[in-house]
């Protein structure tokens, strides 16, 4: 089928496979994933028209080779790196890397996703470099010295949260970023308070900021606006009004 449902039910098989880091059924569902999308996107710009039999297409191997499949293919990929990253399961990756280059070619769609997540980057410059550096060493168990940890946390989901945002995948990969988040930063007041600046600021207002119980966006977004000051981190105006919008609870 061609229509809404049939969208939001591939949509659904492959949320899940990413917010529970499931390589096998991501593997499963990821060419359908990128069948719908890619003709509901080509039907709503008017290049085709609806089959009469009500079938999605199969996509052609000029559309395995790039455009909008490899948009919607690395934007699913990446997603599911970074759940992936955050429980630490650097196998996963590698399942679903081995398991579509084998089904669909060493070039797929989505295959260019795997790059950032390959290898240290010291000098990251895109917002994906620096997810992709993150991730890495989350994916590598490289766990930071005591004194560095609650900044490369703090940096770690910023990024992460930032590149969210910007996925189809966004609630997804929120709820893995807020139950990391929030098991690094109960971590911190647990064993890690004597790094932080403005500790007699900084305990209370971490202990409040956990005191939320809901794993969502604004939980997310509060962590790292109220423990900026405890890095010393220091935001622009408009980092400060962007988390503090996203914060807010209705």
């Amino acid at each position: 089928m061609t229509d809404m449902a049939e969208l939001q039910r591939r949509k659904k098989l492959i949320n899940l496979a990413i917010v529970y880091v499931d390589p096998d059924a991501f593997v499963a569902n990821y060419l359908g994933w990128l069948e719908i999308t890619t003709f509901i996107t080509a039907l709503r710009a008017g290049d085709v028209a609806a089959p009469a039999d009500g079938v999605t297409p199969k996509l052609t191997p000029q559309q395995l080779k790039g455009g909008v499949a490899a948009s919607y293919g690395n934007d699913a990929v990446f997603a599911f790196c970074m759940t992936a990253a955050l429980k630490g399961d650097k196998a996963a990756v590698e399942k679903v890397e081995t398991a579509l280059a084998e089904s669909l070619g060493p070039d797929f769609p989505g295959s260019v996703a795997f790059w950032s997540f390959r290898s240290a980057n010291e000098s990251p410059i895109s917002l994906e470099d620096h997810v992709g550096a993150a991730a890495y060493k989350m994916l590598a168990g490289d766990i930071p010295p005591p004194p560095m940890r609650a900044r490369e946390n703090w940096n770690a989901g910023l990024r992460f949260f930032e590149k969210a945002r910007q996925s189809n995948f966004v609630q997804e990969i929120m709820y893995p970023l807020a139950v990391w988040t929030r098991a690094k930063w109960s971590e911190t007041l647990e064993k890690g308070v004597a790094f932080l600046a403005h500790i007699e600021d900084s305990v209370p207002t971490l202990q409040e900021a956990l005191a939320e119980a809901r794993n969502d966006q604004a939980f997310v977004a509060n962590m790292l606006l109220k423990m900026a000051p405890a890095i010393e981190q220091d935001l622009s105006d408009d980092t400060q009004g962007f988390l503090r919008s996203l914060a807010r609870r209705g």
